[in-house]
């Protein structure tokens, strides 16, 4: 019996933070050829810092992108708040705290992520989050300097 888009969504991101069930939900819940983008479209920058963030293709996708996530950072919460669905049209609303393995630092961001799910397979997932925020818990040193606003004459600057 087909469930809705909404129920397999949820399946895998439920399943897809946790590595020892992460290879079962992929197998289970993703088409062959699915379309993953993760943060942007194509940005060099940030796949250098997050090698899963653009535009990707196939099903292995899924499992090395969220394996590089889960290597990255520890869930530490993780929910889903609002859901929309519109036939194979899926959106999720949320939020999630993550801790990044190597330097200890916490962050909560909201996250949003449309899908379209045929035949109980995730054909296509987009995946937006708050990169400034999530990017921060890699920052080691240093620190980052903005001009934004043209009527100010002092850059931003955030360490």
């Amino acid at each position: 019996m087909a469930r809705s888009p909404i129920d397999v969504l949820q399946d895998f991101l439920l399943n897809a933070f946790n590595p020892e069930r992460l290879e079962d939900a992929v197998a289970r819940l993703v088409a062959d050829d699915a379309t993953y983008v993760s943060l942007s479209y194509d940005d060099p920058d940030l796949a250098l810092i997050m090698p899963w963030a653009g535009t990707k293709h196939g099903k292995d996708v899924f499992a090395s992108n969220f394996r590089g996530v889960t290597t990255r950072w520890t869930n530490d919460a993780f929910e889903i708040r609002e859901t929309i669905e519109e036939g194979e049209k899926v959106v999720l609303f949320g939020s999630f705290t993550l801790r990044s393995t190597v330097l200890n630092k916490s962050v909560t961001s909201a996250f949003a992520v449309f899908a379209r799910v045929r035949d109980d397979k995730i054909h296509y997932f987009l995946y937006m989050e708050d990169t400034f925020a999530t990017a921060r818990s890699f920052l080691e040193s240093g620190t980052w300097v903005f001009r934004a606003d043209p009527d100010e004459t002092e850059p931003i600057r955030i360490s």
